[in-house]
């Protein structure tokens, strides 16, 4: 646990070696500082100190009521200076995306280069609806947030029950309006365990963050793509029912000088899983 200039807890997991550059990663939604070992893995086979944390209202960190996605840059510029980091790479999966990419419109200083992973678009872009696509689980959660705290609080508090204490197959199970097959078949051995860890942890004490999370989507995120000045690079897969297609090819035509793979045929999960040694070693190159 770390203390925020603004004075909160933030819960931060750091892994890898001392004098690595960070690679700061921005965990889904739902989501916590728990990490996912094939990610930790790579980077560290690569040098880099794997950093995440878990965002205000997750896990122990303390709730930042009515944050913007925007607001999570404070955060990364905390944990930098606390691992005393002058640069850093920042990443981000789903939910995590429109931090990541806050961060590299907002540290340009700091940041050397960003990846983004079947991330959002925003909410109200133009010539995107924000729903189409999605599963049918992802249209009632964000059809919820697009009405409020009142009417999103019930929905996710029923969800979670089932999510706290279950395992790949239950997580498969509660999901599968979600799950393309591409997808069912990577919720397998250790990334089912560690996916359904970060889950669990992520809601150990409330939905508190997810619900922020969710509330965020939905209103400005608090930057402009157009400020982004360092390299992105997106990756998106054509199958992806959390995330659609559309989102990745929305970003891509808006983000600036954007490195877009958009891959046939991967999900929303298996796109990470599948490719994310090649992610790194493009991202890395932005050093």
């Amino acid at each position: 646990m770390i203390s925020t200039c603004d004075g909160r807890q933030l819960e931060v997991v750091v892994t890898g070696l001392a004098d690595g550059v960070p690679l700061v990663f921005h965990h889904g939604t739902p989501g916590s500082a728990r990490p996912l070992r094939y990610m930790e893995r790579a980077a560290h086979e690569r040098g880099l100190r794997f950093v995440t944390f878990s965002r205000a209202g997750y896990g122990a960190s303390t709730r930042a009521p009515g944050r913007s996605v925007v607001d999570a840059v404070t955060d990364v510029r905390d944990v930098l200076d606390h691992l005393g980091a002058a640069r850093c790479l920042v990443a981000g999966w789903s939910g995590g995306g429109p931090h990541a990419l806050a961060t590299a419109a907002r540290l340009p200083e700091r940041v050397a280069g960003a990846l983004v992973i079947a991330g959002a678009a925003p909410y109200d872009a133009d010539g995107l609806n924000f729903l189409a696509g999605m599963g049918e689980d992802n249209v009632t959660e964000f059809t919820a947030a697009a009405q409020g705290e009142q009417a999103l609080r019930p929905y996710l508090e029923k969800e979670a029950e089932g999510m706290r204490d279950t395992d790949a197959a239950g997580l498969i199970a509660g999901l599968s309006s979600l799950q393309p097959p591409v997808d069912r078949a990577v919720l397998t051995d250790e990334f089912g365990v560690d996916l359904t860890a970060t889950i669990a942890q992520a809601l150990r004490l409330s939905v508190d963050g997810w619900l922020d999370d969710d509330l965020a989507f939905t209103k400005d995120w608090g930057f402009d793509l157009a400020e982004i000045t360092v390299p992105v690079h997106l990756w998106q897969g054509s199958e992806d029912l959390m995330v659609p297609y559309a989102h990745g090819t929305w970003l891509a035509a808006h983000v600036p000088g954007v490195t877009a793979h958009l891959e046939p045929g991967q999900g929303h999960l298996s796109v990470t899983v599948g490719a994310f040694g090649r992610m790194l070693d493009e991202l890395v190159t932005a050093l």
